[in-house]
């Protein structure tokens, strides 16, 4: 060893050391992961080059037994980081290459200034680097890799170092550009899988809309036409019984038009648009005026001035008041219904309030008893849009709906 030293440390700091060097090996293992093969491997393999290491120092090199455990683990701990950072691991290595030659001579008849162990952990850090980190740091550590054993190779070993280290490099671009491909690959397939999980679930809302339209679009093709037909196939019909067909067979008819968009959404494939508009805001007059002509004694009240709506909210605020005027008629058959329309600064609130009914109960049945989901759907359809949505009884026995939307 080289003059000018230091005390060598004592017994006691050797085992300090040692006691450090694995602990950090096992903190190294549990931070790769536990249990998993690869990670058992690279720290058996570390263990095995430190067992080589530690009693071949004193053959290559002038160290003290004192500093031979932490020159060794210097030297082969940096193959921990194999997996996770192998930049980082060569670049500690290289560290150690660079110090070794400087610190501790070397022994006659040994040429080279590290020691074989040492080598073989450069050399796997660098296929990692290779594999695993960005072109611009490969092209880095390979490049002072490279300069590294120029400097330090014995006699005229650099040249076939280089073409080495140059075809170690080779080799591992292209295992990285193997795995990329692979990766890439898979991912085509996973693409494959979705697309064929779309095409099942294509087919299938298909069959289900094929099934719809067997069952409700025909019966709801019969009620429109008995209901235009009746006042001419029965005799003496009235004005009012007239009256009364015809606003069954509106009804029938704007039912049998959203049956057909709901199917026509059935059918498509999601990537195109629907040709058939969806119901909103400037609809609300009909949707009233449809609901007189069934009997239902509505009276509209509009607060402040109407602005102009995103089809979301004209269609949530169409929906709300379809569902609570369909429920004030079946519950509360024969009370007057109240909607009101308050316009505000960004808001409006609507809300259909219906006294008590005549022989039947006003209150809606609850959303979890007999299959009933209009207040939990029009819940969904308020908050969808960032709205609020509340329904209770009135004390008068009467019902109350109230939602708040954002109006722009």
């Amino acid at each position: 060893m080289r003059t000018g030293e230091g005390p060598a440390p004592t017994v006691g700091h050797v085992k300090q050391l040692w006691g450090e060097g694995v602990r950090a090996t096992a903190g190294a293992a549990r931070r790769l992961g536990r249990g998993r093969w690869d990670t058992v491997l690279v720290v058996a393999v570390t263990l095995i080059l430190y067992a080589i290491a530690w009693p071949t120092l004193q053959v290559t090199h002038e160290v003290s037994p004192a500093l031979m455990p932490l020159v060794s683990g210097f030297a082969v701990f940096p193959f921990l980081l194999v997996l996770t950072r192998p930049a980082l691991g060569w670049a500690v290595a290289a560290l150690a290459a660079i110090l070794v030659p400087l610190v501790f001579d070397r022994l006659p008849g040994y040429d080279y200034p590290w020691q074989v162990v040492h080598i073989l952990v450069m050399l796997a850090l660098l296929l990692a680097v290779s594999i695993r980190e960005e072109i611009r740091i490969v092209a880095v550590v390979y490049a002072a890799t490279v300069l590294l054993f120029f400097a330090y190779a014995p006699g005229n070993d650099g040249w076939g170092w280089c073409v080495g280290l140059t075809a170690l490099t080779a080799f591992g671009l292209m295992v990285r550009w193997l795995l990329i491909s692979r990766r890439q690959l898979a991912q085509e397939e996973e693409v494959s899988e979705l697309e064929r999980a779309r095409r099942a679930v294509l087919e299938e809302k298909t069959r289900i809309a094929r099934d719809l339209h067997d069952i409700v679009a025909h019966h709801m093709s019969m009620v429109v036409v008995q209901a235009q037909s009746a006042p001419y196939r029965l005799p003496d019909v009235s004005d009012e019984v007239r009256a009364e067909f015809d606003s069954l067979g509106a009804s029938a008819r704007e039912a049998l038009n959203e049956v057909r968009t709901m199917l026509g959404v059935l059918r498509s494939d999601g990537h195109t648009p629907e040709s058939e508009p969806q119901p909103g805001a400037d609809r609300i007059p009909e949707l009233l005026e449809s609901s007189r002509r069934a009997g239902v004694a509505v009276d509209e009240q509009i607060v402040g001035q109407p602005a102009a709506v995103s089809d979301a909210v004209g269609l949530t605020m169409y929906r709300i008041l379809q569902e609570s005027l369909a429920n004030s008629a079946r519950h509360a058959p024969g009370a007057p219904v109240t909607v009101r329309l308050a316009w505000g600064s960004g808001i409006v609130d609507v809300s259909v309030i219906n006294g008590a009914g005549v022989g039947a109960p006003s209150v809606p049945t609850p959303p979890d008893r007999n299959g009933g989901n209009g207040l939990r759907g029009m819940s969904e359809r308020a908050a969808s849009v960032g709205g609020r949505f509340a329904a209770h009884p009135r004390g008068d026995g009467g019902f109350e709906v109230r939602a708040t939307l954002p109006s722009m």
